[in-house]
């Protein structure tokens, strides 16, 4: 796994592309924008993994986390939720949110094992018209997943 960069923008958008359907699919130049911002970071599984997140103050968010559908089960989206939330608690991080599509349930039970908690639900999220919920992770009392 390697820490990512703008530079990276257009490998992180292939794997994106792997995950999504069409409609949810993030472009090269929505990676670079959101690399070139402060406190965001991505972690790349170079086989085709990658976790999206930034850091503002005290508080995460993990932006978007995919595992190209091949790959998937192996502990691979394990292994960048760790790294995300290693890197969020070193740059001073407490808390972490994301959003999780409901219906994704192999998702749902990475975060759970993680020590995520949902705090919301936000209907109509995705472009599908299905709803995200809002799950929160306790940076000082999670166990790595």
């Amino acid at each position: 796994m390697i820490l990512a960069g703008p530079a990276h923008a257009a490998a992180l958008a292939a794997i994106h592309a792997t995950a999504f359907p069409p409609a949810e699919q993030w472009s090269a130049a929505a990676f670079a924008t959101h690399l070139a911002l402060p406190g965001v970071f991505a972690v790349i599984d170079e086989a085709g993994g990658l976790v999206l997140a930034r850091v503002a103050a005290d508080e995460a968010e993990i932006l978007t986390l995919a595992v190209a559908p091949a790959l998937r089960r192996q502990g691979r989206g394990r292994a960048l939720l760790a790294a995300a939330l290693s890197h969020a608690a070193a740059a001073g991080a407490r808390r972490l949110f994301l959003e999780v599509a409901e219906g994704n349930a192999a998702a749902r039970a990475l975060y759970a094992a993680a020590g995520f908690r949902e705090v919301g639900r936000r209907p109509a999220y995705y472009a599908s018209g299905e709803a995200a919920l809002v799950l929160q992770a306790d940076l000082d009392s999670i166990t790595a997943p």
